[in-house]
């Protein structure tokens, strides 16, 4: 009886014993049991890493990339506020400019108004009759002349008004001096880029003797 019962309990532990060694996969040389991987699973883990490694990799790039992209963002951005900045600056020093040369004119236009209405001006060409001057800096040493053709001078100064019209020009004569024009006097050939002016060359040359006391 009793060899009975070990033998019972003996096949109760074999049974128990099967199932926990079949639960690995893994059998060594000796068709034991093991915990090490096999060549497929250490190269599949291998694999894994490698993908782990390249993903990191390319998002340390990307990650560089933007912050290259940015630095040069900023740095175009900054360019181009202190460009902004420089010309907003010339912008106002030629305000400036602008103000100075006006309150020229000013003076001699009021001091002699009378004057130079007695001024002779030649009839204006029909080409160019209903011309006016343009509104812009590239009158700035243009080259004047006459309706007949010949040149007096070159553009120096320009008097505007508050709204940036142009009310005169300030010309250097060949002869050095200078002189002041109503816009009314002048007109700007766009066929040629010069200044044209219906004054007789004898007036202007009156005119630039005028001085201030």
């Amino acid at each position: 009886m009793k060899s009975r019962t070990l033998l019972a309990i003996g096949g109760v532990s074999a049974c128990l014993l099967a199932p926990a060694m079949a639960q690995s996969n893994h059998l060594d040389a000796n068709g034991m049991p093991t915990d090490h991987s096999t060549p497929a699973e250490q190269a599949e883990t291998a694999n894994l890493n490698n993908q782990v490694s390249q993903s990191n990799a390319e998002i340390s790039a990307q990650d560089n990339n933007n912050q290259t992209k940015y630095r040069i963002e900023q740095r175009q951005y900054q360019e181009q506020m202190q460009q902004h900045q420089a010309q907003q600056d010339a912008y106002q020093d030629q305000k400036a400019a602008w103000r100075e040369q006006r309150a020229r004119y000013e003076v001699l236009r009021d001091r002699f108004r009378a004057e130079r209405a007695a001024y002779h001006r030649d009839e204006w060409p029909s080409r160019i009759a209903e011309w006016r001057l343009k509104n812009d800096a590239s009158l700035m040493h243009a080259r004047v002349q006459l309706i007949n053709g010949d040149h007096v001078g070159n553009v120096v100064g320009i008097a505007r008004a508050d709204d940036d019209v142009i009310e005169a020009l300030e010309i250097e004569l060949d002869s050095g001096r200078t002189v002041w024009i109503d816009s009314a006097d002048a007109r700007f050939d766009r066929s040629s880029g010069q200044v044209v002016t219906n004054l007789y060359a004898s007036d202007l040359r009156h005119m630039a003797e005028e001085h201030v006391g």
